[in-house]
């Protein structure tokens, strides 16, 4: 769902260009291109996929003709564009070429050429070692992947025990694996400080826009990111490799699994870095109140009853604990449960970041972003849940 977008000159007829020095956008009237909601891509989006198509894939993609071509757009994402390219049934695979797969576009870009690069680097490793689909080609306007046979998780499916204890034990493989990145876990607030001042420095135009964005602006965001770093700084969480993303959309249900045991893939590596733990686990759980998927205005529902309950909380973490199958096996059953207490503090005030995270971001999109979507409506519901379990966390 919540994912970069490219900085390549080739998106500035879509109204987005994130300079160095600040926000670069055509007026949000001019921005009528509702990307997310097409049935098919348009002629020149279809041109250059076939391009990119015939020059990194091999086999019969290489003899094959622009008629020939087929594509389609693959719904779900807020911000990437995602298709489905194939060869037509006419037409066999030579070698061991793919008969279809996934074209991801970026729309825009929030964190500059470094992070895309990173974040190529990263799809690469993480392909390598079957962790997440293979890789076949890379530009700078988006890639080639591997189309994996599945369908992304509803909302409703994180809570289903069986599904929870499987992304727990996903996690805890994330969490463990060393990447070549710098350790330093400075990636949160950096972010949301580099969100922050774009936030400050824009306006908006439309009325309805306004309205919504002076809310925003009366919750002081730059005193509470003070005091929510003041809180962070005071809760102890390790630093490990994050996926920083860990949503349903980010969740693939495959079709044919190996094993039942292994029935769920993770992608969308864009926001991946080395993070405070607290962050991965609170994100997640406050995936659970929001639906992206709906038809109507604003495309989402919140719902803050459906955030886990303290025992959902502490399945998951059991479940990761005993997958890490480090010190905890030596801890008596008082020390196991002080540290579970701790975890529990530690993950709920992390959850606080994630809607920061977020509403920072979807403020943003609002302004930069061509696809339908309540870009502001969602940053509001992030904020109010935001005061809301701090409300309920005493803190």
């Amino acid at each position: 769902m919540k994912t970069k977008f490219s900085n390549s000159t080739e998106t500035t007829g879509m109204g987005l260009l994130i300079a160095q020095n600040g926000l670069r956008v055509q007026h949000e009237e001019a921005t009528d291109y509702k990307a997310g909601k097409q049935d098919e891509p348009d002629q020149q989006t279809k041109h250059k996929a076939y391009l990119w198509c015939k020059e990194f894939l091999r086999g019969a993609w290489k003899t094959l003709t622009e008629e020939e071509f087929q594509i389609s757009i693959i719904r779900g994402g807020l911000s990437n564009l995602l298709f489905l390219c194939s060869l037509p049934d006419t037409k066999s695979c030579v070698e061991d070429e793919p008969h279809c797969i996934l074209l991801r576009l970026y729309g825009a870009i929030l964190q500059g050429t470094e992070a895309m690069v990173l974040e190529s680097v990263m799809f690469a490793i993480l392909a390598e070692r079957s962790l997440g689909p293979k890789l076949y080609g890379i530009f700078p306007q988006g890639r080639l992947e591997q189309f994996i046979a599945s369908r992304k998780l509803e909302t409703r499916e994180l809570a289903i025990p069986s599904i929870s204890t499987e992304i727990a034990k996903k996690m805890a493989t994330f969490h463990r694996m060393t990447m070549p990145f710098n350790k330093e876990p400075k990636w949160l607030f950096c972010t949301m400080e580099k969100y922050l001042q774009q936030v400050m420095r824009i306006n908006f135009t439309k009325e309805s826009h306004i309205g919504a964005f002076h809310k925003l602006l009366s919750y002081n965001l730059p005193q509470e990111i003070a005091k929510l770093r003041s809180l962070l700084q005071a809760t102890p969480s390790p630093i490990v490799f994050c996926h920083n993303d860990c949503q349903e959309g980010n969740l693939l249900l495959l079709d044919n699994p190996e094993n039942s045991d292994n029935k769920l893939m993770l992608i969308d590596f864009e926001y991946s870095s080395y993070n405070f733990r607290g962050f991965d686990f609170g994100n997640h759980f406050c995936e659970w109140m929001y639906d992206y998927n709906c038809d109507e205005y604003p495309f989402f529902i919140a719902d803050i009853k459906k955030y886990p309950t303290k025992m959902q909380q502490l399945n998951f973490i059991r479940v990761y604990n005993a997958e890490l199958q480090n010190a905890f096996e030596v801890l008596d059953e008082k020390q196991i449960a002080k540290m579970e207490e701790q975890m529990l503090e530690e993950i709920n005030r992390y959850a606080l970041a994630s809607h920061f995270f977020w509403g920072l971001w979807s403020i943003i999109q609002a302004r930069i972003s061509t696809i339908e979507f309540g870009y502001l409506e969602y940053a509001i519901a992030r904020f109010e849940t935001y005061f809301e379990q701090k409300r309920q966390l005493g803190v």
